[in-house]
């Protein structure tokens, strides 16, 4: 099972979606956080009152069978026309099947049919929740779009309702699952709302799955600015309990000093790794080449990161990741 949001969750999907149904991984699950209120999804949820479709419709495009018409198709983005600017086609078709049916996981249920994919994804609740932090400073920030671009060391993130009830399949996922991580993708946007729900966290408490955090590459401005890597696990340990996590997954590959100047202009650097500071913790350390070759961008490379996660798992003949 992969818990995450936004970009970093379907990445990881993208790469694992091909050995799906195979003797090295059993069943594929993403459980995804419903929190986001900008852009596309935002305005949906606004003017709806639908739970945000921008992160499910990610991972559902990731999981299709073949990219094909219908994939791309999915995943459009009108380029104008008024109220259309802005939306994703796949955006708006959860919407409306929602409405049809009333029932946002059928709507999830007929897009997966549709792309033929292979794996399941779960909303972690379906209870209409907004993100809250407090910073060190102590301003609040209401709103996930405001979290993550707080600027400051975040003390505290909350859920409003404090306590939704998890998705039961969701939950029910999580105990059979062999293996289970967390990210990569933002940490208190992406990560950190799935294990405020009440149900999902004692659910991941309870499963006798490893559970392996998937650090990620950079830092994210705005949201973890200057956190390095135990900085993201004692983030993790705060709200969601001690040993919860078992191992942490990081990239061993340097990354080139020209990419490292330019992201410096956004306020972003690498996150680093004090290993000594996790294994004292007693969280174990697994290094793997996860860098893609992608011009200006550093970001994870889909296949590497599948292939470094299943390595994880060559002494379980068969991995559920559900």
């Amino acid at each position: 099972m992969a818990i995450g949001g936004g970009t970093g969750l379907s990445a990881l999907l993208r790469g694992l979606k091909h050995y799906a149904g195979t003797e090295r991984l059993r069943q594929l699950t993403g459980v995804v956080t419903v929190t986001d209120d900008g852009g596309s999804s935002g305005r949906l949820r606004r003017e709806f009152g639908v739970l945000p479709p921008g992160d499910i419709r990610n991972c559902i495009a990731a999981l299709a069978d073949d990219e094909d018409l219908l994939t791309r198709l999915f995943q459009y983005r009108f380029p104008n026309g008024g109220g259309l600017l802005g939306h994703s086609f796949g955006n708006l078709f959860l919407t409306a099947l929602t409405g049809i049916t009333g029932d946002f996981h059928q709507a999830i249920l007929t897009a997966e049919s549709i792309l033929s994919v292979r794996g399941k994804i779960f909303p972690a609740t379906l209870t209409d929740v907004r993100l809250r932090a407090r910073g060190a400073s102590g301003k609040v920030y209401e709103g996930e779009s405001e979290v993550g671009l707080s600027g400051e060391e975040l003390t505290a993130v909350e859920l409003d309702p404090g306590a939704p009830p998890a998705f039961p399949q969701a939950v029910a996922a999580l105990e059979t699952a062999d293996l289970i991580l967390l990210g990569p993708g933002s940490l208190y946007t992406s990560i950190l709302p799935n294990l405020l729900i009440p149900g999902i966290r004692q659910a991941l408490a309870r499963s006798r799955a490893r559970v392996v955090l998937l650090l990620n590459l950079m830092t994210q401005p705005g949201e973890t600015d200057r956190m390095m890597g135990i900085d993201h696990l004692n983030a993790l340990v705060r709200h969601a309990g001690s040993g919860v996590v078992d191992a942490v997954l990081v990239n061993s590959t340097e990354i080139p000093a020209a990419l490292i100047s330019h992201y410096a202009g956004t306020y972003s650097e690498p996150v680093a790794i004090d290993r000594a500071a996790l294994e004292a913790v007693g969280v174990e350390v697994h290094e793997a080449d996860l860098l893609a070759a992608d011009g200006d961008l550093i970001r994870h490379d889909s296949e590497k990161l599948a292939a470094a996660v299943l390595g994880l798992t060559e002494s379980v003949k068969t991995v559920s990741l559900t």
